[in-house]
């Protein structure tokens, strides 16, 4: 009797124990894990690192997978399902889709890229805090003396000028860093970093300067000179957002990118990406050192 009875209960524990596993795989085949891609960029690895982060904060098992090589490479990955998710830039990630595009202002930009998207890809909002544009660059004397504060004060004499081109250290390359609307330049000239740019301005081998990206990324790269607003967007928008395969992410987590989105700073990205590069920080530390000022 004493025998049978344990048994018996024995028998009960193993259906629980039995049925707790089912459960439990059955939960892993549901929630299966998000692999954010990046690039060899040192701000695509620091997004990477803040998008994986920010959704294992919603209960997602998430990894990176780091210096996945150029834009066609990640591209290739995500639509290849090797990983769901990488960061992009919205002018770039146009011109890349569609080449012929005209969007210029940052709504319209994320819309076309929107529509420009293959099948079975999508993007959360974009972050409009942001602006990753190339800045077009004058000497401050050139400017004062023409009184030449914006792009399209510059337009006019555009055809009259050569235009050197450099990129900010560390930034995922532009689509069309060249092109500024309304503005065709007689000549460019491609230079190596944003310090050789600003030499040749200020010693008068150019006569405009165009940095492929916000100026703190390069400290020091803009004494002396005059760094042009462009208030209708000329330079076609570049701001950061999320792309990604379609049905991967619930509600609850392009939530979480979107308040991604809504939080990040050009100051706050160019900050980032200059303690990797400068200083050797850890990308994943660093994001989440700033998920967690954020709260996110």
């Amino acid at each position: 009797m004493v025998l049978a009875a344990s048994q018996r209960v024995l028998a009960r524990l193993l259906v629980v124990a039995s049925v707790a596993l089912v459960v439990s795989c059955g939960n892993d085949a549901r929630e299966p894990s998000i692999t954010v891609g990046a690039g060899d960029s040192v701000e695509s690895s620091v997004l990477a690192e803040i998008y994986a982060g920010a959704l294992a904060r919603t209960g997602a098992r998430t990894a990176v997978a780091a210096r996945l090589g150029s834009r066609a490479d990640y591209l290739a990955a995500l639509d290849a399902d090797r990983v769901q998710v990488v960061a992009e830039h919205t002018g770039a990630l146009l011109t890349h889709f569609d080449e012929h595009a005209a969007e210029q202002l940052p709504k319209k930009v994320a819309d076309a890229v929107s529509a420009a998207l293959p099948e079975g890809l999508v993007i959360a909002d974009f972050a409009d805090g942001a602006d990753l544009r190339p800045r077009l660059l004058l000497t401050a004397q050139a400017a004062a003396g023409d009184k030449v504060r914006s792009v399209a004060d510059l337009a006019p004499r555009c055809g009259e000028l050569t235009v050197g081109v450099a990129v900010a250290p560390g930034l995922m390359p532009s689509g069309r860093s060249e092109r500024v609307s309304g503005c065709d330049f007689a000549a460019t000239m491609a230079f190596p970093d944003p310090a050789a740019l600003r030499k040749a301005l200020l010693d008068g081998r150019i006569q405009a300067g165009l940095l492929s990206g916000p100026p703190e990324l390069a400290p020091g790269a803009t004494d002396g000179l005059a760094v042009l607003s462009d208030d209708g967007y000329a330079v076609r928008a570049e701001n950061v957002l999320p792309l990604f395969r379609k049905g991967l992410l619930d509600q609850r987590q392009i939530k979480k990118l979107n308040y991604v989105a809504g939080e990040l700073t050009t100051d706050e990205l160019a900050g980032m990406i200059r303690r990797v590069r400068d200083e050797g920080a850890a990308p994943g530390d660093i994001a989440r050192d700033w998920l967690d000022q954020h709260a996110l």
